[in-house]
């Protein structure tokens, strides 16, 4: 006797149960529980040295975009520069993240990571790394593709065209560049 094929799922916009309120409900639980976890590892090492999340946000966009401005700093983390300020002080006063002048504009100020910076934010993305490993190894490439969309879809105009400007410059091997 053969063995039933696993029902693939329905195609999108075939089915709408997904979004009602119970399933969105669903999403949302999901998506705290799963930002809870995946930081708790990188939190247990910040707390270690004295340093919360929004050290960890700086650390890993200016180690993402070496040079960048606090300006682009600011519109991606979406805070205000005294929330800024407080953050990013400490972080240059210890060491870990470099700031120098505008090359056209010496009123810019870029930052890029100072080494111990750079050794700390690698710490944090391995911790990271190995739960997004171990997700998408379970969930599988068609799910992976599916999660990149709907948090494509999650995000705000500006912040999907900071991830086109990433995959566009992603090595090779990193994620496709989009069409």
């Amino acid at each position: 006797m053969r063995a039933a094929e696993p029902a693939s799922p329905p195609a999108a916009g075939l089915q709408h149960l997904f979004l009602r309120e119970e399933e969105l409900r669903l999403a949302q639980d999901l998506l705290f529980f799963g930002y809870r976890d995946f930081t708790a590892g990188p939190d247990a090492i910040l707390a270690e040295l004295g340093m919360g999340r929004a050290h960890h946000r700086v650390l890993h966009f200016v180690g993402r975009r070496p040079g960048i401005t606090v300006g682009e700093l600011l519109g991606i983390l979406g805070i205000t520069k005294q929330s800024l300020n407080r953050v990013l002080t400490p972080l240059i006063e210890q060491g870990y993240i470099l700031q120098a002048q505008g090359r056209s504009d010496r009123r810019q100020r870029l930052l890029s990571l100072a080494p111990p910076g750079t050794a700390l934010e690698r710490r944090l993305f391995e911790r990271q790394r190995d739960t997004v490993v171990a997700a998408y190894r379970e969930a599988g490439p068609t799910a992976v593709d599916g999660f990149r969309r709907v948090m494509r879809g999650l995000m705000n105009r500006e912040a999907r065209a900071w991830m086109d400007r990433i995959e566009e410059t992603a090595p090779p091997g990193g994620p496709a560049r989009r069409a």
